[in-house]
């Protein structure tokens, strides 16, 4: 849900945001890219992810839907306020 509600996020903040073990993390990311869901993109040490644009539409219009519908639900609204909290973003010169 993450991805859909930002452009791209790194393995850095997703982990942030999310708490989980940056191995378990990319994992999963490395199965949904595996599956087409997600793409990826390398910047120097860092990976990048989102949602793959070129899903069929009404695949994006489900996933549109889905993050609708849970933005403000638990855990998806806490992912996403820790997220915006996170110090040393990307963008900035490195990921915490």
């Amino acid at each position: 849900m993450l991805l859909m509600s930002h452009d791209e996020l790194c393995v850095c903040e997703l982990t942030h945001a999310i708490g989980a073990a940056q191995p378990h993390i990319s994992r999963h990311l490395a199965q949904l890219r595996t599956l087409g869901l997600v793409s990826d993109r390398r910047e120097g040490l860092w990976i990048h992810y989102r949602v793959n644009p070129a899903l069929p539409r009404w695949v994006m219009a489900v996933l549109r839907e889905t993050a609708a519908g849970s933005a403000v639900q638990a855990p998806f609204a806490e992912d996403d306020r820790v997220l915006a909290d996170m110090p040393n973003r990307p963008g900035a010169p490195r990921c915490a």
